[in-house]
């Protein structure tokens, strides 16, 4: 089928062995590729209660159906796995050129198994396959480890996944990083690597992406490129990208402020885009891309691709941090440990509240940058006292330590950089999320002020099929125009397959549900849909919700409806009827099945 290559690499880390298998033509159709072919993939090799970190785990570099076209911002990667973060499926992405040179090498995708005796990295060159060793680059971080690679390889074309030290050390927020400062960042991926003593996987292709109907889909693209990519409503993508974000966030009253306490930042233009791209020194785009969203930022203290506004918000401002400078350090340590900044920044604010309270004394306050600074380099190496204990992660450490109304997650993932008491489609979608509290699975943030139900199930459930659909095409979220229509055209067109959009529609609620299915068969159920009592009890101390909790009453008949018009049961299982309507059912007796074995 064009555009796909239409082979799968398997690769047994145990063994050594290595297995080129046919890509499954039928997933391919109904589960697109990225995000939904790697869940269908992974629940078919995967026993549920699998433990995420033991080698029966396993990890999936899926690419999209465009990765390698002219397609823009359609070569990301998708990376699924059992999240040893939350113990939920993972699908977590990052851009840059990996995936276009996977295709390019002739494949849809790896899935990884097994465990290396020692530390290895996997080498891609087109069908030839090999595992390298990699204890010369074992103890060093992402930037160093992604240059002594390219050196033994001798050649600047292959592209590279790795891990930094946090990955090695099985931290349960570590990301995998590709380029040195574009990630994978959410749910631990990079942990799964270091269990698997996987340190790198390094790709060079030299073949091409066919594409059935080339006049058709160079008719799409002009089109599309017109009108719903380069244009005004994109502008601020190229100019000033996610920084742009802080200051109207935080003039909505949901920015994060020292630990979910405040909602507005009264100097948010110190970390804004204004303050940062005074830095920026030239801009970087992924694979035929034309937005160059990723903007290369030098001080005296660091360099670092953006910071974006979530570790500007999260890392920065909820740290009590209200200077750009320390926040693109900061940036700088994680990106090259290998560490989530979202979850880092979260589980050091809920330290310095804890400190500040009383109820522990970490050593660490709000606003303390000297001390802040120590910390992704302490948790990276679980030093012992505070560094070992912020590397549990927010949910592990709260019941370690006391503090749980106040540990800002959703199983076990930390809480991004909007806070759902002024925008309630934010909680709803933090709360249902495949993967715990997350942005990317719904966005309904610019409704904040809004706190009718039914309005907010809608979007969110609306948003859900969308974002689940995008993630498996592998469109870059900043892509805004690219939707369902022109997913269908292109897939129609690159393929010879008349899609329609009904079909592909459909295709994102069929994946969304998958993920639903892999979770509830690991043990997971409707009482894991929750927010932090925080949310629910407390008001935030300034900005437009000042004293409004998120009442707990609205938010479980939000709940309620959004079971229902999901079509799962009142403990958030989808019912036989949808399963079956989905081409489900008997995916998920098989699955169920495998568990009891």
């Amino acid at each position: 089928m064009s555009l796909y290559t239409g082979k799968i690499l398997k690769v047994d880390l145990t063994t050594r062995q290595n297995e080129i298998i046919p890509l499954n033509q039928n997933w391919a159709e109904k589960f697109i590729g990225g995000k939904g072919l790697g869940f269908r993939y992974l629940i078919e090799e995967l026993s549920p209660r699998t433990d995420p970190l033991s080698q029966e785990n396993i990890i999936i570099f899926m690419t999209g159906p465009f990765a390698g076209t002219n397609i823009p911002s359609s070569s990301r990667t998708g990376i699924v796995t059992k999240s040893p973060a939350t113990g939920t499926i993972l699908d977590s992405h990052m851009g840059g050129t990996f995936a276009a040179e996977l295709k390019f090498a002739g494949f849809d995708g790896i899935v990884i198994s097994g465990r290396a005796d020692h530390p290895v990295y996997l080498c891609i060159c087109d069908q030839a396959i090999e595992l390298k060793d990699a204890s010369g680059v074992w103890g060093k971080g992402i930037y160093d480890s992604e240059a002594l690679i390219e050196k033994e390889l001798g050649n600047k074309k292959y592209k590279k996944a790795l891990i930094g030290q946090a990955g090695e050390n099985l931290i349960p927020f570590a990301c995998i990083g590709t380029e040195s400062y574009r990630q994978a960042g959410r749910g631990g991926a990079g942990a799964v690597m270091g269990s698997k003593n996987l340190k790198a996987v390094a790709v060079k292709g030299t073949g091409a992406v066919e594409v059935k109907d080339k006049k058709g889909f160079t008719r799409l693209y002009n089109e599309a490129y017109k009108e719903v990519l380069a244009n005004e409503d994109n502008q601020w993508v190229m100019e000033e990208g996610t920084p742009f974000l802080v200051e109207p966030i935080s003039e909505m009253g949901i920015i994060p402020v020292n630990n979910y306490t405040r909602g507005q930042l009264p100097d948010s233009h110190r970390i804004s885009s204004k303050k940062v791209n005074k830095w920026t020194r030239h801009h970087r785009a992924c694979f035929s891309c034309p937005l160059g969203c990723g903007k290369l930022t030098r001080t005296k203290t660091g360099m670092v691709e953006g910071p974006e506004y979530e570790t500007l918000s999260v890392g920065g401002s909820n740290c009590g941090i209200e200077r750009a400078e320390p926040i693109i350090r900061f940036n700088e340590l994680c990106d090259d440990f290998g560490l989530d900044s979202i979850s880092t920044g979260n589980v050091i604010g809920f330290a310095m509240e804890m400190t500040e309270t009383g109820l522990h004394d970490f050593q660490i306050k709000f606003g303390q940058e000297d001390e802040y600074l120590k910390m992704p380099g302490e948790i990276t190496c679980k030093k012992p006292g505070r560094g070992e204990l912020l590397a549990l992660g927010v949910k592990k450490l709260s019941d370690r330590v006391g503090g749980s109304e106040f540990a800002m997650e959703v199983k076990g993932l930390e809480f991004p950089g909007y806070d759902p008491r002024g925008a309630y489609g934010m909680g709803l979608a933090y709360a249902t999320s495949d993967r715990g509290a997350c942005h990317l699975r719904a966005f309904p943030a610019w409704d904040a002020g809004s706190y009718e139900i039914e309005p907010n199930v809608d979007v969110v459930v609306d948003q859900n099929q969308r974002f689940a659909l995008k993630d498996s095409a592998t469109i870059c979220i900043f892509n805004h125009g690219f939707q369902v229509a022109e997913i269908t055209g292109f897939l129609s067109a690159g393929t010879g397959k008349n899609f329609t959009e009904d079909e592909i529609y459909l295709a994102g609620e069929r994946i969304w549900n998958l993920g639903r299915v892999f979770n509830i068969a690991s043990g997971f159920s409707g009482k894991d849909d929750y927010l932090p009592e925080r949310i629910h009890k407390e008001g935030l101390q300034n900005g437009p919700h000042k004293g409004k909790p998120f009442v707990k009453g609205d938010f479980a008949e939000m709940l309620r409806l959004y079971y229902e018009k999901r079509g799962w049961d009142e403990n958030g299982v989808p019912t036989e009827e949808t399963l079956e309507r989905l081409g489900l059912l008997s995916v998920k007796d098989r699955f169920l099945n495998r568990g009891k074995q």
